[in-house]
């Protein structure tokens, strides 16, 4: 895992000039995020350890999921940071049981009437829930930055693409309220769930990666 640590590093040190403004507020990697398996329940290796994770994934898919604190449920801002040591071949983003990607950042949105009645921990729910809605935010694939899809799973689920597939380390800094009217229209309800995913069941690869805290704002 040297080899994660030097990017972590580096990521750590980029990602502080995006968490700049004095109103961003870490999700620490901690107790509060919990793996959630998907359908055939292969599990990654995710090391948390506060500011930064560190994410194995050999030829498996999982989430690792936390709720929104209640006061970051109206953030518009993300930033974080991530690198990838060794990732997955490029993939059909839109095809459903071919779509592994080096990493994945989920975000959820619904009804405060909904989130009232709503488990927020528990991601398989709320993510079908008829009035949620995603972003995933991915590194992978092979279409240029900002691709705009359709998920093939679920029809309140939009993908865009940040990265194609490879390696490296990059900060991110995305506008979640501009990008969710452009995927869905109007404005966000309430920031519910924040997730992380990497996927490399599909094509039997192997994912060496690392991910700074989300700092949201």
């Amino acid at each position: 895992m040297k080899h994660i640590a030097s990017a972590i590093a580096a990521v750590l040190l980029a990602s502080t000039s995006l968490a700049g403004s004095a109103t961003a507020q870490p999700l620490l990697f901690d107790k509060n995020w919990t793996e959630q398996g998907f359908f055939r329940l292969f599990s990654n290796d995710y090391r948390m350890q506060g500011a930064s994770l560190q994410v194995v994934s050999d030829g498996t898919v999982s989430l690792l999921w936390r709720a929104t604190p209640v006061s970051m449920q109206g953030a518009t801002r993300a930033s974080w940071g991530w690198a990838v040591a060794e990732g997955v071949p490029a993939t059909d983003l839109s095809r459903k049981g071919g779509d592994d990607r080096n990493l994945a950042i989920y975000f959820a949105w619904t009804t405060p009437a909904k989130a009232a009645g709503l488990n927020p921990k528990r991601a398989t729910a709320l993510l079908r829930d008829t009035d949620t809605r995603v972003l995933v935010y991915v590194w992978g694939g092979d279409d240029v930055r900002g691709t705009l899809q359709d998920s093939p799973y679920l029809a309140g689920m939009k993908t865009i693409v940040l990265r194609p597939a490879g390696t490296g380390q990059q900060s991110e800094s995305v506008d979640l309220a501009a990008d969710y009217a452009r995927a869905f229209g109007g404005t966000p309800g309430l920031l519910v769930g924040v997730g992380i995913s990497a996927d490399s069941d599909d094509t039997g690869s192997t994912i060496r990666a690392s991910v700074t805290a989300p700092d949201l704002r």
